[in-house]
């Protein structure tokens, strides 16, 4: 398996799910909570996650193909989503939006509150960012090796997203609002990098560009 490609696809699924930019989300969602029932919600946020991404993994590409969708084409077509979101997280737009699905929710539902499939785990984690990347990196794989590395990074991925829903209240203490907007807003320039790869790699399967 090319180290570069997992590298690759660990910063592109980095920047997608932006565990970082989720934690202070996470926090909103889950206050006045027990530690216990925060782990509970974590844990289940990121199983229910990774599990919808699995199947999109599987049988994204049959379904694509089923409709007469070419991978070249959704690669083009992904990289440009993803150029959209990384547009987002540099204005600030996506955390803007996560804040106000996050009171929406806080709103509907006050004890008996369960955030951990929605808005969590959709479409704050397994969101059609995460989905198109998802399929593109799968696509991108050789072979069942190639697959099982990607699911790892993508298991990877989830387990920081995780470990940082864990000690949320931590880090949100050690970097502040500002530390993480700057933060999200590096990430927001790297993801805009990986989208334009993304399309340049289509259009090149399309026989253009060399």
């Amino acid at each position: 398996m090319d180290p570069a490609f997992l590298v690759t696809a660990f910063a592109a699924l980095f920047v997608v799910i932006d565990p970082i930019g989720l934690t202070p989300i996470f926090v909103a969602l889950t206050r006045g909570m027990s530690a216990t029932r925060r782990r509970a919600l974590a844990v289940r946020a990121c199983v229910i996650s990774f599990a919808i991404l699995l199947v999109f993994a599987l049988f994204g590409e049959a379904v694509l193909g089923f409709i007469g969708i070419s991978m070249p084409a959704f690669r083009v077509a992904g990289g440009i989503l993803l150029f959209l979101t990384a547009l987002d997280m540099l204005f600030e737009r996506r955390q803007k939006r996560r804040r106000d699905q996050a009171d929406e929710d806080d709103d509907e539902e006050e004890d008996d509150e369960d955030p951990s499939v929605f808005p969590l785990a959709i479409p704050l984690i397994a969101g059609p960012g995460a989905i198109a990347t998802i399929i593109l990196l799968v696509g991108q794989s050789t072979g069942p090796l190639g697959f099982v590395a990607t699911m790892g990074v993508l298991l990877a991925v989830l387990a920081l997203v995780l470990v940082l829903f864990l000690g949320a209240g931590l880090l949100e203490r050690l970097l502040g609002r500002v530390g993480i907007n700057v933060v999200t807003r590096l990430l927001g320039m790297l993801l805009a990098a990986l989208s334009v790869q993304f399309v340049l790699d289509g259009l090149r399967s399309f026989g253009l560009g060399g």
